[in-house]
């Protein structure tokens, strides 16, 4: 028996795909990103992720295509190695070890057998750029310890440091200065701009650099939004520079085209400007990217360009700047206030997203399914403007309905509050604006839910405030003598001696409801909003309230902020246990009994998995995250999994997910995403990421009515050969590149195994042999009339335009019969 492998803690999404600069394939079809530990392969045409290239123990800090071959591919991390990839299959070829922390990674084609990489120096801040010798050797493994100094005193970041005129000289940018190395002469030239502190020599600081691929021309951009163009600088004393000036503020990211011909820049202004023959009359705009443009790639092939932009997506830009596909990952707000939720309609992750926006994540595919916006108000990016922050949202059981709460406060005394209630709209596929409140309470919201109970009839939402009230709020016809409509109307105020209400939760069938007000708990009856019963704690605020589920729904669970986790039996109304843990989390399995507790300590996170009607916990994981864990949720799964341990039985039927402070998002899992893609379906997920040609619209279709039309007429066969397509051997030979494959001879058996039937599978329409020699006598006195009937038969076929399949006479049958019982088995001796 296999034993079943433990499941353990993967990231699977939410990583920065803006960390570096994006990289072309040769061909622009796939484009390359770092992503966490991971490289990403993504297809220009369709926006999917064709290969996740995981082996990096760490944070992955540069990718480059090898100039040798253009269809591997190189990559670098703070783990000190340099890895060499096949990208089409996905599959790691070698592993250089170089020994030290890897910020950036750089590559020549004149130096066939070296790559540039930074590395930092003993001192704190400071970087040097080297080269570094990759031996040729045979094993998987090899070390790279011969390194040869460039530049000294550069950034780290790979936007301060560019190659121009084909290799000949190396340019890096660090405060006020610019290096250039030449690797003819083997010297270093180094030119300062002006650091005083006026007004006009301000922000002279360099934030990039990019060179000209085929003259000797450098351009820097700046903290003041200038663009300089330098000349001349092979010569300390004759050099000279010409400005650029169009963005107010600093110059994220240079780009050269690949002629050399224009040149590209972006910055906070969230537009992407193309400067044609590098002259300030001549300018083209793309604007309303969405977000501040932190780098920009061209392709090799010089017809597409890639935006990188901060809230986490990638541009694919047409040469005649038109957006051609956007590949969009967990958007990385400054805050995220709403929590993780789960959309019941479309099982996506919700939260926060760009600004006054909730994104809706697909935790299957990682990438981001659409946008939400809530506040519907131009976004204006200035530091010292207080925005309208998105604070509270909340789902019905159904999905059906979605209320969100907004809120402004520029002083204490002037605080703005809006609650929307939005409707699910089957026509448009999205959410629409029903019911908009202004300042439902006199103070902020705490929180907010609604009775999730299956009937949907009558939905019922709860919110609590500061201001010592909770509200109940129903649904109510709102129509008029010109059309029929629903709206939200409060139904109900209640609040406990003037106490600030923290916490709401209604129990799994919406009979009880529970307010935390400051130290106390009240139970409420939701049919008549009657006060039921209190729990008084005295070991600090309430930070969370749960009701339990299934089995465990006469119980009560509550966290405090002095660290107390505390269970109530709803039955009894007394305290049934307590226990000394600062739980940060606390989140209900919708599928089961099992409640997730989070508990932050000195190294990390533990995770404690606990039934309400036993203190014992089922499960404990030590330092699931070095960092803080902020949200966590469960999401049901689509198939139950079959985990036979004890202790990860709480995984069958529901996934956590848990968010960090960093925002990266993990979970646990037996294997990684790449992992659970198999060969065949990564070739066949690269097949569709090509465009259909015109020959598959006359070919493709005809072959696929060819391919009905044998199937329905093979229904009626005697014998029913398997198909090859469901032949895992035949997927595999025919699928793999031929170079990785092994030798025909090695194949052959093994192929010609998998056509064959099994000796022990009888065909269903086999017959006895006793039955058989009858039949041999019938169909003797009947073959004349077989014959007649044959004629007929022909002579109709002949008048039909289509293909008719030949239906087998019974001599024919007969003839097929002693066939199979012929052995063939000496064929899978060969």
């Amino acid at each position: 028996m296999v034993e079943q492998e433990s499941p353990r803690v993967v990231r699977c999404g939410g990583s920065e795909l803006n960390f570096r600069r994006a990289v072309f394939s040769a061909d622009s079809k796939y484009i390359f990103c770092v992503s966490g530990d991971f490289v990403k392969v993504y297809s220009t045409a369709t926006e999917e992720c064709v290969h996740i290239l995981h082996g990096h123990r760490n944070l992955v800090t540069g990718v480059q295509l090898n100039p040798n071959n253009h269809l591997q591919l190189y990559s670098c991390s703070f783990d000190g190695t340099i890895k060499l990839w096949d990208y089409i299959d996905g599959i790691l070829i070698k592993t250089f070890i170089v020994g030290h922390k890897l910020y950036a990674l750089f590559t020549l084609a004149r130096a066939e057998d070296s790559v540039f990489v930074t590395i930092s120096k003993e001192e704190p801040d400071v970087f040097q750029l080297v080269s570094v010798k990759l031996p040729k050797s045979s094993s998987q493994e090899v070390e790279a310890t011969e390194l040869s100094f460039v530049l000294d005193y550069i950034n780290q970041s790979p936007k301060c440091v560019a190659f121009g005129n084909e290799g000949e000289y190396v340019a890096a940018v660090r405060d006020f200065y610019l290096s250039v190395y030449f690797f003819k002469k083997k010297t270093t030239s180094r030119f300062t701009l002006s650091s005083s502190r006026n007004k006009k020599n301000a922000k002279n600081n360099f934030t990039c650099v990019a060179c000209h691929p085929t003259e000797d021309c450098i351009a820097s951009g700046h903290l003041d939004g200038k663009i300089r163009l330098w000349r001349n600088f092979n010569d300390d004393k004759k050099y000279t520079y010409t400005c650029l000036h169009w963005h107010h503020d600093i110059v994220m990211d240079l780009a050269f085209s690949v002629m050399g011909t224009s040149l590209l820049s972006g910055g906070r202004e969230s537009v992407l400007v193309e400067w044609r023959d590098a002259t300030e009359k001549n300018k083209e705009f793309l604007p309303r990217l969405g977000a501040t443009v932190e780098h920009i790639s061209v392709s090799p092939a010089g017809d597409l360009f890639c935006t990188s932009h901060s809230d986490n997506k990638m541009m694919i830009i047409h040469r005649n700047l038109e957006v051609s596909a956007v590949i969009q990952g967990l958007v990385k707000d400054r805050n995220i206030f709403t929590g993780l939720m789960i959309d019941p309609r479309t099982k996506a992750l919700v939260l926060n997203g760009k600004p006054g926006h909730l994104q809706f994540y697909s935790l299957q595919s990682d990438k981001q399914l659409y946008n939400l916006d809530i506040i519907q108000q131009e976004y204006i990016n200035d530091y010292g403007l207080i925005q309208i922050e998105l604070t509270k949202a909340a789902f019905d059981y159904s999905g059906n309905w979605l209320a969100t709460v907004e809120q402004r406060q520029e002083k204490e005394a002037e605080l703005e509050l809006q609650m929307k209630l939005w409707t699910y709209n089957k026509k448009t596929q999205g959410f629409v604006l029903n019911t908009k409140i202004n300042m439902p309470h006199e103070d902020h919201i705490t929180a907010l839910c609604f009775c999730n109970t299956e009937k949907s009839d009558n939905p019922t939402l709860v919110t609590a405030s500061k201001d010592g009230h909770f509200k109940v709020w129903i649904l109510t016809d709102d129509s008029d003598i010109y059309k029929k409509a629903v709206g939200w109307t409060c139904d109900f105020v209640g609040s406990y001696h003037k106490y600030q209400a923290t916490n709401c939760c209604f129990c799994e069938d919406g009979s009880l409801l529970a307010v935390s007000f400051e130290e106390i708990v009240t139970i409420w009856d939701s049919e008549t909003w009657e006060l039921k019963c209190t729990f008084c704690q005295r070991a600090g605020k309430i930070r969370h309230l749960c009701f339990g589920r299934l089995t465990c729904s006469k119980y009560l669970l509550g966290t405090t902020e002095s660290g107390v986790l505390c269970c109530w039996n709803l039955l009894s109304c007394a305290l049934e246990w307590s226990a000394k843990l600062n739980v940060s989390i606390m989140e209900p399995d919708p599928e089961s009994e099992n409640i997730a507790a989070v508990s932050q300590s000195s190294v990390g996170s533990d995770l404690f998995v606990f039934k309400p009607s036993e203190p014992r916990p089922l499960y404990i994981q030590k330092d699931i995250s070095r960092e803080e864990v902020q949200w966590g949720v469960f999401v049901p799964r689509d198939i139950p999994e079959s985990f036979t341990s004890e202790a990860y039985q709480w995984l069958n039927r529901s996934q956590f997910y848990f968010l960090t402070k960093s925002q990266s998002l993990l979970t646990f899992s037996t294997k990684s995403p790449e992992e659970k893609l198999t060969p065949t379906s990564k070739q066949l997920l690269a097949e569709e990421s090509l465009p259909t040609t015109p020959f598959y619209f006359i070919l493709g279709k005809h072959r696929q009515q060819q391919d009905e039309k044998f199937h329905e007429n093979s229904e009626n066969e005697l014998v029913q050969l398997p198909l090859t397509e469901n032949i895992p051997a035949v997927n595999e030979l025919l699928h793999t590149p031929a170079h990785v494959l092994p030798s025909a001879s090695f194949l052959c058996s093994l192929f010609i195994n998998s056509l064959l039937l099994s000796k022990e599978t009888k065909s269903a329409e086999e017959i006895p042999d006793d039955v058989d020699m009858q039949e041999e006598k019938e169909s003797d006195n009947s073959d004349e009339e077989n014959a007649f009937t044959e004629k007929v038969q022909d002579t109709k076929h002949t008048d039909l335009g289509e293909d008719i399949f030949h239906q087998l006479s019974k001599s024919e049958e007969k003839e097929l019969r002693k066939l199979r019982k012929v052995d063939y088995s000496w064929i899978a001796t060969f």
